[in-house]
């Protein structure tokens, strides 16, 4: 999910960033009111924290502006003015959330995921599903047919990117950005490396049965000449051509063994110490023993 985040003190802004970041969340971030504005009305974004009390633009206007444009966007307001008065304007001016700093960042990430919940109810899903593969965006958890896949944050970030825009040809410079939130290096294979992270560990033939068979399946072949052809292996294993007289007699040696040692650990376990003795003279005395 994206978040816009206004902040004009360098040093909150920066704490904000990295921890909703390693969160598992894509972040812009903004010092004035006049960028977060513009982007905020061009950008499709999940969440807005924006601070009161920024240079250009504060973060009312900031707000109305967002509202007068028809986005019904979740705002969640940060300033250290805590007085009645500022609270109620903002809640009137749309918001929906308001914390006073200093703040705890814990309780920041569970006001965030509450108004991502709220806010995704009747709009886009917090939950993508593709086949077997479900990814919840809240609760930042995937799963493929209910085994719990292990991601970092920069994994689920891809994967989530990925599925939002199936269908679509992403550049790379664009699944830097979003996922990174960094100019694109041509020099660098980071992308090639993390793609391959993330198919390897959401197609671990290990998770399920159904991957070990999409494992197995040859180029362009379907699941019905895949079937086809394992049928025919195991018609090929089990058929074998006629035993000659040396195969044939060794077969019939090893059976009469197998049929003899049977009689003697049944003898031996009914304590029968006769049939015992006979069955264990018997395979002295037989031919090959």
């Amino acid at each position: 999910m994206k978040i816009l985040v206004a902040e004009d003190e360098p040093k909150t802004g920066l704490y904000l960033q990295q921890g909703l970041s390693e969160a598992g969340f894509v972040v812009d971030r903004f010092t004035n009111g006049s960028d977060a504005a513009q982007a905020a009305l061009v950008e499709t974004y999940d969440l807005l924290i924006l601070d009161v009390m920024l240079p250009g633009l504060d973060g009312w206007e900031v707000l109305r502006r967002v509202r007068a444009n028809g986005q019904q966007v979740p705002v969640l307001f940060l300033t250290a003015r805590d007085r009645v008065e500022d609270r109620v304007k903002g809640l009137e001016l749309g918001a929906d959330d308001y914390l006073i700093k200093p703040f705890a960042f814990s309780e920041l990430l569970a006001r965030v995921r509450t108004l991502l919940r709220r806010g995704n109810n009747s709009t886009a899903p917090t939950c993508l599903t593709i086949a077997d593969l479900q990814v919840d965006l809240l609760k930042r958890r995937a799963s493929r047919a209910g085994q719990r896949i292990e991601l970092t944050a920069k994994e689920f970030a891809l994967l989530e990117l990925l599925l939002r825009r199936r269908g679509e040809v992403l550049s790379k410079s664009l699944i830097a950005s979003q996922v990174w939130d960094m100019n694109f290096d041509s020099d660098t294979n980071v992308i090639e490396v993390a793609i391959r992270r993330l198919r390897a560990k959401i197609d671990d033939a290990s998770l399920t049965p159904s991957a070990q068979v999409l494992a197995q399946l040859q180029q362009g072949e379907s699941f019905s000449q895949f079937a086809l052809r394992q049928s025919k292996q195991h018609a090929d294993y089990f058929r074998s051509p006629p035993l000659s007289a040396e195969q044939q007699a060794a077969f019939e040696a090893a059976s009469a063994r197998s049929l003899r040692e049977q009689a003697e650990l049944e003898a031996q376990e009914e304590g029968d110490f006769d049939s015992f003795a006979a069955a264990y003279q018997a395979s002295i005395l037989a031919p090959g023993f």
